[in-house]
């Protein structure tokens, strides 16, 4: 019987590993997740939203106009930093046109009414960018 309760030991033993194991496992996944919520809040096409833009178009100069200034805009002063008429047929034009790369959550946002900036002021301006530590995360 001396052997029988050796080997019960040694299954007691593995067992208890396995349930650590499992913990673990948990832990990650949870932290796995954790990340993936976090990484939601971050833009898509960090570093892309230029090349979206065709050089000389009214978005592309929009967009030159609201770095220059680094501050949103309403549409009326964004048409008079471009040297446009400030009609209704422009506003109506380059606010839908801002409008769809704001719906699509890309280069520009909306802050307040018919007024734009880009993404990457607004989102600095909210908050400053956070360098993360190498350590973070890790479970030392």
């Amino acid at each position: 019987m001396h052997i029988r309760e050796q080997f019960q030991k040694l299954l007691d033993r593995k067992q208890q590993e396995i349930m650590d194991l499992e913990l673990q496992i948990e832990k990650a996944k949870a932290y796995v997740q954790a990340l993936q919520d976090s990484m939601r809040f971050l833009p898509r096409n960090h570093g892309q939203e230029d090349a979206a833009l065709r050089p000389g178009t009214a978005l592309a100069l929009a967009r030159d106009v609201l770095q220059a200034e680094g501050k949103p805009m309403h549409i009326t002063d964004i048409l008079k930093a471009m040297n446009k008429p400030t009609d209704k047929k422009n506003k109506l034009s380059l606010s839908g046109s801002l409008s769809t790369y704001v719906r699509n959550g890309q280069i520009f946002s909306r802050p307040a009414p018919n007024t734009f900036a880009l993404l990457e002021t607004s989102k600095t301006s909210a908050a400053e960018e956070i360098d993360l530590p190498e350590e973070f995360g890790s479970d030392r």
